[in-house]
C-alpha cells in the first residue's frame, strides 16, 4: 500500500525532482503548483494572486530547459515508482482529447487542426495510471500532444501508412515510451522485469482498434483490453485452423454466457452517465492482419479472446450498448470475462480527467504568446488535474477515514472548515473532512446522494482555499495599530457640563 498523499505538499512530492539546470527554477515550480492546486480554476492571476509570483510564472515558462517534457518528467517519475509499489493489477487508460487554442492568433500557424478542422490547438493524449479497485488515480504516465496534419485529399493508403505524423500512431508511441520507462525504473532497482505479483494493462477505446497497436503489444508483451471498432477476419480458435469468420459476426452469434450485471456507461451528447443491465458472450479468436491494407506490422495473426457486452432491454429513448473487446490476456471463464469488462468500464477514468483539466484547471484558458511557453504550461496544469481526482479517491479510502484529517492536509484547512460546518473549531477526521469539504462544494451528504465525486469536493476545495485567505486577512494586524490615538475631543453628551 501507498502512503496517502498530503495535500498541503503538493508541489514539493510532484515536483522537486524537476530538473531544469537551476534550483531556483526547481524551487519557483514547486511554488507554482502549490499555487495552482490551491486556486486551479481561473486565469493565471486568478492563480497567481501575487503580482510577484504571476511576474516569476512567466519568467520560468519562458526559460529554454522548461519544457513540456521537463515538467511533466518528475511526475511521471513519481508515478512509475508508485505503479512499481503495487501488487494485482494497475491499469493503463490511454485516451486522447482535443485543447482548443483557436483564440491565441499569434500562434496560429504553429498549432494543429482540432475539431472539423477550423479551430486550432493540440491532440493530448494522456495515460494513466489507474487501479481497478476503486477507480483510484496514481498518476499520468505520459502525455504527447499532437500537432494534427493538414493532410492532402488525395492521400494514398500507402502515403498515410508511411507519415509517422498520423494519429494512429499515438497509440503505439506512449506505450512504446512508457515500457521503456517502467523497464529503466526497474533496471534501477536490480530487478529483471517487473516485481512478482504486478500486472499491467493497457486499456483503451476504439480509435486504439488497429493491427500495428495489437502488433505492437504483443511484439513488447504487454498486456490489453481495447474496444473493438473494426469487424476484422479473425479464425476461430486459437488452433491455427479454426473457421474463417468476421470478429462481431460471430460474437453476435454466440449464446449468452452465465448471467447479468449492471455496468456504469458514458453519457454522450452531453447526457449524464447511466446504469445498463448487460450480458455477455466470449470467444477465443485470433485476429488476422488485414489484406492489402499497407502499414508498419507484422504480417502474423493475434490470438486473442473476444468478448461481446450488449443491453437487451434498454430504457426507452436510450442508445442500447453493445461493446465488443478484444484482449490477449487468457478469458477461461465467466468471471475473467467480468473482470475485463470492468477493467474496460475504468476507461471512464480518463473522461473525467479531461473533464478535470478543462473544467477544474482552465488549461485551455493561458493566453501566451510563444509556443514554448504553452507546452510547459500544459505539463503543470495536467499533473494538478490528477489530484482534483486525488480528492476523490482520498475522499473513499477506507485506510485513511478514521485518521486525523491533518493526515492529508494543513491544520489551518481543518479550522476553518470545522468552524464553517460545526460553528466550532474542533479536530475532524478525514471522512469528516471530506464530507464538509464536499458540503461546502454543494453535496448534501444524503444518502440517496451516494458519495460526493471530484467535481463537488473541487468546488469545496475552491471556496475552502479562498475562507482560509479571509481568515489569514482578518489576521493580520491594523495599519494603524501601533499609533498613538489622537486625543478625542469632548462632546457635549459626554461633558454635560460644558457650555456652548
Amino acid at each position: 500500500m501507498t502512503p496517502p498523499p498530503c495535500l498541503q505538499s503538493f508541489g514539493k512530492e510532484h515536483f522537486s525532482a524537476a530538473r531544469l539546470g537551476d534550483r531556483r527554477r526547481t524551487r519557483c515550480l514547486v511554488d507554482l503548483a502549490d499555487r495552482f492546486a490551491r486556486h486551479p480554476s481561473g486565469s493565471l492571476p486568478q492563480k497567481c494572486q501575487d503580482p510577484n509570483a504571476l511576474r516569476r510564472c512567466y519568467d520560468l515558462m519562458k526559460c529554454p530547459a522548461v519544457t513540456h517534457q521537463s515538467v511533466l518528467d518528475p511526475h511521471v517519475r513519481r508515478t512509475t515508482d508508485l505503479l512499481l509499489r503495487q501488487r494485482g493489477v494497475v491499469l493503463v487508460v490511454h485516451d486522447p482529447t482535443e485543447l482548443d487554442y483557436s483564440g491565441l492568433a499569434s500562434l496560429a500557424g504553429q498549432l494543429g487542426q482540432i475539431g472539423e478542422g477550423h479551430g486550432k490547438g493540440y491532440i493530448c493524449h494522456n495515460s494513466l495510471a489507474v487501479l481497478p479497485q476503486g477507480k483510484a488515480v496514481l498518476g499520468l504516465l505520459g502525455q504527447i500532444l499532437h500537432r494534427r496534419d493538414r493532410v492532402p485529399k488525395d492521400e494514398t493508403p500507402a502515403q498515410c501508412a508511411a507519415r509517422e505524423s498520423r494519429e494512429s500512431r499515438l497509440w503505439l508511441k506512449a506505450v512504446g515510451a512508457i515500457d521503456q520507462a517502467v523497464a529503466r525504473a526497474c533496471r534501477l532497482n536490480g530487478w529483471q522485469g517487473l516485481p512478482q505479483g504486478l500486472a499491467v494493462v493497457d486499456v483503451s477505446d476504439r480509435a486504439s482498434d488497429t493491427f500495428e497497436f495489437l502488433d505492437e503489444e504483443d511484439r513488447l508483451r504487454r498486456n490489453y483490453v481495447l474496444r473493438s471498432k473494426a469487424n476484422r477476419r479473425i479464425r476461430v480458435g486459437h488452433g491455427g485452423q479454426g473457421a474463417a469468420a468476421l470478429l462481431h459476426g460471430h460474437l453476435r452469434g454466440l449464446p449468452p454466457c452465465g448471467g447479468q450485471r449492471r455496468v456504469t456507461v458514458g453519457g454522450r451528447d452531453g447526457q449524464p452517465p447511466r446504469e445498463a443491465v448487460v450480458r455477455l458472450a466470449f470467444a477465443a479468436v485470433e485476429v488476422l492482419p488485414p489484406e492489402g491494407h499497407p502499414g508498419n506490422y507484422r504480417r502474423v495473426a493475434q490470438k486473442a479472446w473476444a468478448i461481446r457486452v450488449w443491453e437487451s432491454s434498454p430504457p426507452e429513448g436510450a442508445e442500447p450498448v453493445e461493446w465488443f473487446l478484444l484482449t490477449n490476456l487468457a478469458v477461461a471463464s465467466e468471471a475473467a470475462a467480468w473482470e475485463k469488462v470492468e477493467w474496460y468500464c475504468c476507461r471512464w477514468v480518463a473522461e473525467e480527467f479531461h473533464k478535470a483539466q478543462k473544467t477544474g484547471c482552465d488549461i485551455e484558458g493561458p493566453q501566451v504568446t510563444y509556443l514554448g511557453r504553452l507546452e510547459p504550461m500544459i505539463a503543470l496544469l495536467s499533473v494538478v488535474a490528477t489530484t482534483l481526482l486525488s480528492l476523490r479517491d482520498l475522499s473513499r479510502d477506507a485506510r485513511l477515514r478514521g485518521l486525523p484529517a491533518t493526515a492529508v492536509t494543513d491544520e489551518e484547512s481543518v479550522a476553518v472548515l470545522s468552524g464553517w460546518r460545526y460553528r466550532e473549531q474542533r479536530p475532524l477526521s478525514v471522512r469528516e473532512f471530506f464530507l464538509a469539504l464536499a458540503r461546502l462544494g454543494g453535496h448534501q451528504n444524503r444518502k440517496c446522494d451516494g458519495e460526493p465525486g471530484w467535481l463537488v469536493l473541487w468546488r469545496g476545495w475552491v471556496s475552502l482555499q479562498q475562507m482560509v485567505a479571509g481568515a489569514r486577512a482578518a489576521r493580520c494586524p491594523r495599519a494603524d495599530a501601533h499609533r498613538p490615538e489622537p486625543p478625542r475631543v469632548p462632546t457635549q453628551a459626554q461633558h454635560p457640563e460644558s457650555g456652548p
